[in-house]
């Protein structure tokens, strides 16, 4: 009988992997967890130090996460939110517009869909306006937005969009405020606030978020805010906006949102947005996009439970504290002669290593060794992320940073 590594590596095709590689090692196979920790099928522990892909906030199996989802399953799982409607959709929406300051809130089902749910919005937005000419879409280099072709167009990455130019739509693209075109033919201008994910988590200057605003107020054009990665927490704030004080016309929200149980997305926009949509059913101003999960009532629970844990347990607060036991182990990397640079943005971090060509796989090498060391995080090419739960406790932090030094060091020095 083949074993679940053998099944794995006959069937199964895994994301942003070299599959040759895959298959020519052991897979770890995750049976369970809790909190800050994931448990192998072998019995092996380890800290999760990219929290499941920047998507798990509070922990693994946070009781009051697992509770509501459960109560919601006693209840109903889902019902198509096309011609209905569903009581955790109602109220999570409420919350989401109290915490961003925005009117109306869209669903769908991850980062990408949110941000193309934005794209899609922001242009029949003009053409009900009758600004038929704004159909330009500013994006900045090393973008990355999602992986569905309107979220790679806006996307600046080669390695992860140049195989599919021939589908994309043009963009204008940027790399800072002083280079935005000139004219009244924009619709909206992407960004994902205060700093780049997959772009290796490169910071923006600060201020650069507010001199985007008013460059859009000035020119008419929408700002859509891709806070897929920063939202619920991570850079600090509840949402990287806050920190520069700006309001988006559409914000696209993922990941974090039910606290990385399940997939569940939503773009919030204005009012003055949605009233652009409204008309007689002959006008056919129809926003024509949806899904089939949209609005899912599991979901929605999940996310309505994560929203009472930031409150209840007051989970900025205490990040505030633990940050700076994150930024004191960060730092100690950069002493290490092979450290290129190091970054940190609120429970975000990351270090470069070297100029190592990205053939050399020097930050797959270091993840591999934390991960034979307990800690299990994934690179971005040199650059070797550390993005914990928030419910990550002083030692289990200061392991993590730990085995990240003595990794980098080991493979590098």
């Amino acid at each position: 009988m083949n074993s679940l590594a053998d099944n794995d590596r006959h069937y199964l095709w895994h994301p942003f992997t070299q599959m040759k590689d895959w298959m020519a090692e052991d897979p770890i196979v995750i049976a369970s967890a809790e909190g800050a920790v994931l448990c192998d099928t072998e019995g092996r522990e380890y800290l999760d130090g990219n929290s499941s892909i920047w998507t798990n906030l509070h922990g693994h199996r946070h009781p009051k996460i697992t509770a509501a989802i459960k109560e919601q399953l006693d209840r109903i799982a889902h019902s198509s939110f096309l011609g209905l409607s569903n009581v955790p959709a109602i109220e999570l929406a409420e919350q989401l517009c109290k915490l961003t300051k925005l009117d109306r809130v869209f669903y769908s089902d991850d980062g990408s869909t949110a941000v193309e749910v934005a794209i899609k919005m922001a242009l029949q937005y003009w053409q009900h306006r009758g600004q038929h000419k704004r159909t330009k879409f500013v994006a900045f280099a090393d973008a990355y937005h999602g992986d569905t072709l309107g979220a790679v167009s806006v996307g600046g990455i080669d390695l992860f969009h140049a195989a599919f130019k021939p589908l994309l739509f043009d963009v204008v693209r940027v790399s800072r405020v002083s280079e935005l075109p000139r004219g009244d033919d924009v619709a909206a201008v992407v960004i994902e606030p205060l700093i780049q994910g997959a772009a290796g988590m490169k910071l923006w200057p600060a201020g650069m978020l507010r001199e985007l605003r008013q460059w859009c107020d000035k020119s008419g054009a929408l700002l859509i805010a891709d806070e897929v990665m920063t939202g619920f927490g991570r850079t600090g704030t509840m949402f990287a906006c806050e920190q520069e004080s700006v309001r988006p016309d559409l914000m696209a929200v993922a990941k974090g949102l039910t606290g990385g149980y399940l997939p569940l997305a939503a773009t919030l926009t204005t009012e003055e947005i949605f009233n652009a949509f409204l008309g007689d059913y002959a006008e056919f101003k129809t926003f024509f996009h949806g899904h089939s999960y949209t609005g899912n009532q599991l979901g929605c629970a999940a996310a309505l439970a994560s929203l009472r844990v930031f409150e209840e347990e007051r989970v900025l607060e205490k990040l505030s504290v633990i940050s700076s036991q994150f930024s004191v182990g960060l730092e100690r990397c950069r002493a290490l002669a092979q450290v290129r640079d190091v970054r940190q943005c609120g429970f975000i971090g990351a270090v470069e290593i070297g100029l190592y060509p990205l053939e050399a796989k020097m930050g797959i090498k270091v993840c591999s060794e934390m991960r034979k060391r307990g800690v299990l995080t994934r690179p971005i090419g040199n650059v070797v992320v550390l993005m914990p739960p928030y419910c990550v406790t002083r030692e289990q932090l200061e392991r993590m940073l730990q085995v990240l030094y003595g990794s980098i060091r080991a493979v590098c020095c």
